[in-house]
């Protein structure tokens, strides 16, 4: 057992909290309660003061610091020394409290009669960084910035007493791992020791050129502190434990945040990196800091986990020295998938410096020698073509899993009709056919191209563009893979060293190519393969340049993930020079969404809203899912109008066959109109026989208040507290959830609201909800043309009525004179799953059906379907008619719906994810107290957010951040109710279960963060 160890637990201070108050009072004159606070070698205490009426503040003032024995006065005096430094900085950072005899170090005695010095400090207010949840980038990237202005302020001070000795010192961390491996277990071993051979190999490399100076040198997890989580913004708002400081390597410091700051992330270089760029800009890294950063991190964490091992077996009781333990080897165990030169480029690139500078060379020297090398096939550049595979692309696909031969016979009959030679496939493109497993990251799918393609047929042959050496030639024989492949290595008398990679070749080809054979330029290499071979794709040759191995064993990475993109690029920069192609072989980039944010504000009005806090740029959908600019995807729960799936092959190759032969108005006889119709009205009522065709929900709407009142003469309408009808400025003024909300101008005197039938809120039967609408309905003395309802209410919070209510309610609107409407624009379709209309579920018959958003699965469609009695009332001789309602390409969208919901068992399919919605979220809610209520059918839901469940008080904040959160683990979620705390979930029916456990499960996780549980707490508070 090392002496050291031994020392530090024989040196702790023994005091107890009596102890501890009565030297605060003889010391300070300070009468308080004390709390212990962890220390792994020190006794430390929050100190709650008394007040005159003897009771004590309830947040702390101070805390009471006592230091272990060996711990000297000048080196606790140059600690406050710092802290006043950084505090004249503007750095929010604890200050010394002078004691009754003027001094800001007091000396103690403990129970065994040694001698400690104490002090006591000021206390900072926030959480720290180790308990808040969510630890988010923009969290972490400010940890960075503190770091940095931390550094920028300690760069000139200066105090002897910091040139001291330290175990947890970083210069010193491989002395201090390697006494103390030994205690680890092997698989720990296997973790710590290649970082210890990388930190030994950073130190020897640039170790002499590295900064020195002060460092607080523990800005680790629990000494970071965030403000609360009644803030949007989570920021960091001090630090403390200036315990360790001493004079080390500047970069320590933000190695060291970096070290904790990453533990729990899924992706921790990404973690890392956003730190390093943040601290970049309050101090900048040179290049010196940029090499050493990544290995020096994690050898903190290797540090951390053998000082562990040790004080754990010293003091087995003590929780605390073992803290960051287990993280740190969940860190670690991710940080060695991690190519550490790779870390070190995203690192330089985050900080503004070249990212490899080996490919910036390979780049420049390609781009001089262009035209000079060898044909890597035989089609000459100008007789190529270019294919668009990106997210925007419509036309086509480079690899259908469900039949690998269709983008084949695509791609070859585009270069056919072209007369082209061979198709390139595209550098830098973002690209939705990455779904292998080998794509996904901790935190982003892999989606960016790091190469060219050249599509040519099976067998033909690839060739050496310049004289090489064969150093890797292999078969990554997984789906989605590369297949056979070769690496060449090359050597320019006149340029820098490289490599090329060639993928996606035949098996029998590369047996031809020994590890270690020359290559002389122009030589072949070996010929395209077939799908069969080459990872499931379309016959082509994947050509790369890698400027610098990195050591990787294996496949080297074809793809990168987008937050990393430039560095990967850096190194695999744009072969398109080294294959004479033109500047369209690398895709452009696309406008991020800072950049369409602006150009929008320019032209579009502000009433405009977009969703979420940070704007989703979205390029593409399918099925229950939309993806962003960077083939990211996300699982979309709010879409009701893509009812059958985002981009249903059905409805858009309905819609564009029907656009290429005929669109025009229903002034002319055409055969889709009427089978349409007739499809709707079988779907309905027999009475409810005559159709009307409009452009959107609102308008059907719209069209059934005029056919109600040409019917009864009257202009009064009744709905529903809370009800959303429509924005035309008619369902505007009946629709309570616009009038009497932001903006709105109040109830105009043709409306008439009757109170929202919501059993949770509510305790009302469906009769007395009846009679409260009869009073309403009587209080109209210029009679009630129509009474108008969702069959379920969307925007009142997703509310299902009491059994029955609906059905009463039509029978007492029809005894007013009222002609019923049902609007089932946001719940028809099958969407109830047990029902094709919400109001069959009542037992209710509405008089008019009014139909938009999935209608036409995002194709402008609504209809107004009724009876031939008040159709002929409407037939007053003014012509009824609209411009595109029920033109050929609608009805096409309708009819391909309709189809779709048959034919793929969409209602059914509902149905089952719908129970399994609500058996998912109503086991989260026993579990989840801030879950008030969860509600729904089929799928159209709603899980109510409430602070306390007695009183039921709307939980709005925390829905709403709910949301945001959902948005940033990739579920689109949205928030309604009249208290805006209702998550409502109506995603699009082809949602599967893995889909609805998802849902389930980010939820769960977002509930227990910070903000969901401060709702509950501030709750109990009040």
């Amino acid at each position: 057992m090392r002496r050291e160890a031994a020392d530090i637990a024989c040196d702790r201070p023994r005091f107890d909290e009596e102890a501890a108050c009565r030297a605060l009072a003889e010391q300070y004159g300070v009468s308080a309660r004390l709390e212990p606070l962890p220390s792994d070698r020190d006794r430390n205490f929050a100190v709650y003061p008394a007040a005159p009426d003897g009771s004590f503040s309830r947040e702390p003032s101070f805390a009471f610091k006592i230091a272990h024995a060996p711990e000297r006065r000048e080196t606790l005096e140059a600690q406050h020394a710092a802290m006043r430094h950084l505090a004249e900085r503007g750095l929010p950072v604890p200050e010394a409290v002078a004691a009754l005899d003027g001094e800001r170090v007091v000396q103690l005695s403990d129970r065994d009669g040694r001698r400690h010095f104490a002090r006591l400090l000021s206390w900072l207010p926030g959480a720290p960084l180790a308990t808040v949840r969510p630890r988010t980038l923009d969290l972490l990237s400010d940890l960075g910035r503190f770091v940095g202005r931390m550094s920028a302020a300690l760069a000139d001070f200066t105090d002897p007493a910091l040139e001291r000795t330290l175990a947890w010192d970083l210069a010193r961390a491989g002395e201090t791992a390697a006494a103390r491996i030994g205690l680890l277990s092997s698989d720990e071993r296997r973790l710590v020791e290649p970082f210890s051979q990388l930190f030994q190999e950073s130190l020897a490399r640039c170790g002499s050129r590295l900064r020195r100076g002060v460092t607080h040198h523990d800005a680790n997890d629990w000494n970071a502190l965030a403000n609360g989580p009644e803030h949007r913004t989570r920021r960091i708002v001090g630090l403390i434990d200036f315990g360790d400081m001493l004079v080390s390597y500047a970069v320590a410091d933000i190695a060291i945040a970096a070290a904790y700051g990453a533990l729990g992330m899924a992706d921790p270089l990404r973690a890392v990196v956003a730190m390093a760029g943040s601290r970049h800009q309050a101090f900048p890294l040179d290049e010196c800091d940029a090499a050493a950063l990544f290995p020096f991190l994690a050898m903190r964490l290797c540090v951390s986990v053998c000082m562990s091992a040790e004080q754990q077996r010293m003091e087995p009781d003590n929780a605390y020295l073992s803290v960051s333990r287990e993280p740190a080897l969940r860190a670690l165990a991710l940080l060695r998938h991690v190519p550490p030169r790779f870390a070190e480029y995203a690192i330089r690139q985050a900080c503004g410096h070249e990212p490899c500078p080996n490919g910036a060379r390979v780049a420049e020297w390609c781009r001089r020698r262009k035209g000079s090398f060898a044909p890597v096939v035989a089609a000459a550049p100008s007789a190529t073509t270019t294919f668009d595979f990106s997210t925007t692309s419509s036309a086509w696909i480079f690899r259908d899993p469900s039949d690998p031969d269709r983008s084949a016979r695509q791609i070859e009959r585009k270069m056919r009709e072209e007369g082209a030679e061979a198709g390139i496939g595209r550098y830098a493109e973002v690209r939705l056919a990455y779904q292998g497993a080998q794509y996904e990251t901790g935190s982003q799918r892999r989606t960016v191209h790091l190469g060219v393609d050249v599509f040519q047929p099976p067998g033909s042959p690839v060739f050496a563009p310049l004289d090489g050496v064969a150093r890797s030639v292999a078969d990554y024989d997984a789906p989605y893979d590369y297949g056979p492949t070769v690496l060449l290595e090359h050597a320019p008398e006149d340029g820098p060293s490289f490599c090329t990679l060639y993928g996606h070749l035949s098996r029998a080809s590369i047996r031809e190519l020994p590890v270690g054979s020359t290559v002389r330029a122009g030589e072949k290499i070996g010929v395209v393969g077939t799908s069969e071979e080459n990872g499931g794709w379309a016959p082509h040759a994947h050509v790369q340049i890698v400027a610098d191995r990195m050591d990787i064993e294996g496949a080297f990475p074809g793809v990168a993930a987008p937050w990393c993109q430039e560095a990967w690029m850096a190194v695999s920069p744009d072969p398109s020079d080294l294959l004479g192609l033109p500047a369209s072989a690398r895709a452009p980039r696309a406008p991020d969404a800072p950049e369409l944010l602006s150009r929008r504000r320019e032209r579009l009005a502000p009433s405009l809203r977009v969703s979420y806090r940070k704007p989703l740029c979205i390029h593409r959908g399918q099925g229950a899912f939309l993806y962003d600019r960077d083939g990211q995807p996300f699982l979309d729960t709010v879409n009701n109008v893509a009812h059958v799936g985002h981009a249903h092959p059905r409805v858009a190759e309905a819609v564009a066959r029907r656009l290429r032969v005929l669109n025009t108005n229903t002034r002319y006889l055409y055969d889709e109109l009427n089978r349409y119709a007739e499809r709707l009205a079988a779907r309905l009522p027999e009475r409810l026989s005559v159709c009307f065709f409009v452009n959107s929900g609102s308008e059907a709407n719209d069209l059934a208040l005029r056919i109600a009142r040409a019917h009864t003469g009257f202009r009064g309408v009744a709905a529903l507290e809370q009800a959303y009808h429509g924005h035309l400025s008619s369902l505007i003024a009946i629709s309570s959830y616009k009038f009497d909300g932001r903006g709105g101008e109040g109830r105009p005197p043709h409306a008439h609201i009757a109170p929202t039938p919501d059993p949770y809120r509510n305790a009302w039967t469906a009769d007395d909800h009846v009679a409260a609408l009869r009073r309403t309905l009587a209080a109209a003395p210029e009679g009630v043309a129509a009474f108008i309802a969702e069959s379920a209410m969307g925007c009142a919070g997703q509310v299902f009525f009491p059994d029955g209510y609906l059905r009463k309610a039509f029978e007492a609107a029809r005894e007013a004179g009222a002609v019923c409407i049902a609007d089932e624009v946001q719940t028809g379709f099958g969407r109830m799953g047990d029902a094709f209309w919400a109001f069959e579920r009542q037992g209710a018959e509405p008089d008019i059906v009014t139909m938009g958003k999935p209608i036409g699965n995002g194709y402008p469609l609504g209809a107004v379907a009724t009876t031939p009695e008040l159709a002929q009332s409407f037939d007053t001789g003014m012509e009824y008619f609209n411009t595109f309602g029920g033109s050929p390409a609608s009805c096409a969208a309708g009819l391909a719906v309709l189809d779709a919901i048959e034919e793929e068992g969409l209602a059914e399919r509902a149905q089952a994810r719908g129970k399994q919605f609500l058996d998912g979220l109503t086991e989260l809610a026993a579990s989840r107290e801030i879950i008030g209520d969860v509600r729904g059918c089929g799928l159209f839901l709603g899980v109510e957010l409430v602070a306390d469940r007695a009183s039921k008080e709307p939980a709005g904040e925390a829905a709403s951040r709910a949301v945001e959160r959902m948005r940033d683990e990739g579920v689109l979620a949205s928030v309604d109710g009249p208290y805006g705390n209702v998550l409502k979930i109506k995603p699009p029916l082809v949602i599967d279960a893995s889909g609805v456990d998802r849902y389930v499960e980010t939820l769960d996780r977002i509930l227990g963060e910070d903000f969901a549980l401060a709702a509950l707490a501030s709750s109990r508070t009040t």
